[in-house]
Parts: structure tokens; sequence; C-alpha cells
């Protein structure tokens, strides 16, 4: 597949067949994702592979349930568009996918934030390549249990910045319409 046609195939995913992925191929993706680049080649991404659905379902009944508290103090208005799935206890905000990438930033770079997207945009389109699905679900990141934090390996000094589901889609969504670039300025 060239390039243009990976980009068009790489869509997000939130249907996936029953068919686990392995944790070599996940690996594979993972090192792919190593390859992008970073501010200063920090390499400031950290990564943490759960594939175990049970534990997937653990983290999102935690994030879950957590954003619920956040739209009843009012401190999470983005939420509100996905405020009746939140409040359904059988709603799995990972999409009972069979595996979830969680990385991670160190909050001591600048540029964590923006690095770890550049590396969630790898993995996403290395994963697209080999015939996987993927989404990146920030409804997910708001993992706060200090048991489970550390149950995971998430250090003080790290962030959630983008949890990435992977599986073998049931089918690959239609591109949704996409808006013209917007060129500020052209200066030649």
């Amino acid at each position: 597949m060239d390039f243009s046609d990976l980009l068009k195939t790489r869509r997000s995913v939130r249907n996936y067949q029953d068919d686990n992925v392995s944790l070599a191929l996940l690996e594979e993706i993972i090192q792919d994702a190593c390859l992008a680049p970073s501010g200063g080649n920090r390499q400031s991404w950290r990564f943490i592979v759960v594939n175990d659905r049970d534990a997937i379902a653990r983290l999102s009944e935690e994030s879950r349930t957590n954003l619920v508290a956040d739209l009843d103090d009012d401190s999470a208005p983005w939420a509100k568009q996905y405020e009746a799935g939140l409040r359904n206890p059988k709603f799995n905000v990972f999409y009972n996918a069979p595996s979830l990438v969680i990385i991670c930033g160190d909050k001591r770079s600048h540029s964590a934030e923006v690095d770890c997207a550049l590396a969630a945009s790898y993995l996403m389109l290395s994963a697209a390549a080999r015939g996987l699905g993927t989404c990146w679900v920030d409804l997910g990141s708001q993992i706060r249990d200090p048991k489970i934090l550390e149950e995971l390996g998430l250090t003080d000094d790290l962030a959630i910045v983008a949890p990435i589901i992977v599986g073998y889609p049931k089918a690959i969504p239609a591109i949704p319409a996409r808006n013209q670039p917007v060129i500020l300025k052209t200066i030649s």
C-alpha cells in the first residue's frame, strides 16, 4: 500500500473482531512509533501495553467513573458530549478492544505532549499498514487511582497522553468529511 492509501485507510475504529493481537505484533508497531520525531530528540514517550480484556475493562471503569464525577462537579465540560454513554455503567470507553497501548509522556519535558502525539500517529499508521484498526480514546486518560497507576507502572513523573486501542477491525469506517485546509497566508 502506498503512503496516500495508508493515510486513507487509517481510520478511527471502534468495532473489533474477537481476535487477539499478539504481543509480538504490538511490540513491532511500538518500535515503529519510536521512529517519530521528537523535540530535541528527547524521545520522552513511554508505553504501557495492556493485552488483557478484563484489565482493559477495569481501566475503562476507572476512567468512566472519574469522568462522571468530573461531569457532576462541572470540571470536565468537554466531556458533556459523551455524557449519555459515560453514565451508562455498561459503556466501555475502550469499545471492548482486545488491546490497549497507553502512550505516556515525561511531565518534565515541555514537548512531551507533542512528542507523544507524533509517536501515536506513527503507531496508528504502522498498525493500519498491518491490517489493524486503532482509535485514540481520550476518554480513557482519566485513570487516577494510585493503586491502578502503580499496577500500570505509571510513575509520578509521567502523564497519560494517548490511550490507543488496537485490534482487528470488523470494518474500516468511511472517511468522514474533512474541511479544506485554511492557509492563513502564503509568502513567496
